[in-house]
């Protein structure tokens, strides 16, 4: 923390950060109500990103009736807004708190593997429990855990969040270190990572996702090829009742890698398929997942370009 995050233009975030801080003293079911609250919001101010997560959904749930997408949509923001509160409690949470909330199954999957003395990729992908998720494995798994991120622009906020994460969820290294990550993985580490977002045609091969093309970042197969590790599918949710959460450590994917990038990410896809069959509200619909496209293929986020979503009640 320099002199220069406490200047006027960091001032509104700070205020929000305080008012976060607070909030993690609150009662945990009285932080999911003013997220749902506030995702409610979200969903009305920002119009733009509505409108990619309408966009997704429609291609990835065609289905679904278009009352169902749309109840998905509101979910999906509801989703987001607890996902706000949850990131408070994975940065000042209390420990205990933190361990009472969660419930891990296939802890002994990743002991297994760390006990070969092979490196471990730990799979997971953009749900809205991403962060609390992190904590959650450092309040409740004995394995040491290196955790990839993407730096923030804002210094503020990284600084924030990589204080953050550090108190529970172990070291991080940024994902362009690409030579750090395989060092640690020969070391026999486990790592932990995300590579589902769309970043571009670069180490990228377009594989489907919910049937769909999308460009699908090829480095968990690379890094296991390079470092010998194992790949493990890890997936977290929201339990709908509001008890908690459920974090699944699945076992490592046999004959993997193959000789074949486009078999790979299409294995990798399923997986996070798979782990959204009980919360599909819960993965980030928000994001732009199909900006990249196939040689002539249309944009599917056209009805984005004015700012605008879809009307309500029409495809």
């Amino acid at each position: 923390m320099n002199k220069r995050l406490f200047s006027p233009k960091y001032w509104p975030l700070w205020l929000g950060l305080v008012l976060l801080r607070g909030a993690v003293l609150l009662p945990y079911r009285w932080q999911m109500k003013l997220g749902r609250y506030l995702g409610r919001v979200a969903m009305c101010v920002a119009v733009r990103r509505r409108a990619i997560a309408q966009i997704n959904i429609e291609l990835c749930y065609p289905f679904l009736s278009v009352a169902e997408r749309q109840r998905l949509v509101e979910e999906h923001f509801a989703s987001l807004g607890k996902a706000l509160f949850e990131t408070g409690l994975s940065w000042w949470g209390d420990p205990v708190r933190l361990r009472n909330l969660v419930k891990i199954e296939g802890l002994g999957n990743l002991r297994e593997a760390v006990k070969q003395g092979r490196g471990v990729i730990l799979l997971g992908a953009h749900y809205t429990t991403l962060d609390i998720s992190g904590a959650f494995m450092g309040v409740a798994c004995d394995i040491p855990i290196v955790s990839v991120y993407r730096p923030h622009e804002n210094h503020l906020l990284n600084a924030t969040i990589l204080s953050g994460r550090e108190r529970l969820s172990g070291t991080f290294i940024p994902r362009h270190e690409i030579k750090s990550m395989v060092r640690s993985l020969r070391q026999g580490k486990v790592v932990w990572f995300a590579s589902d977002q769309n970043f571009g045609h670069k180490s990228s091969v377009f594989a489907p996702f919910f049937n769909v093309p999308a460009a699908t970042n090829t480095s968990p197969a690379r890094l296991a090829k390079l470092s010998g590790a194992v790949v493990m599918p890890f997936a977290s949710r929201r339990l709908a009742d509001g008890s908690g959460y459920l974090v699944t450590i699945s076992p490592p994917l046999s004959d993997f890698p193959s000789h074949d990038l486009v078999v790979d990410m299409t294995r990798i896809n399923a997986t996070i398929e798979a782990g959204l069959k009980w919360c599909p509200e819960q993965y980030l619909w928000v994001h732009r997942r199909f900006k990249d496209r196939p040689p002539n293929s249309p944009n599917v986020y056209h009805r984005d370009k004015q700012n605008l979503s879809l009307p309500r009640g029409q495809s």
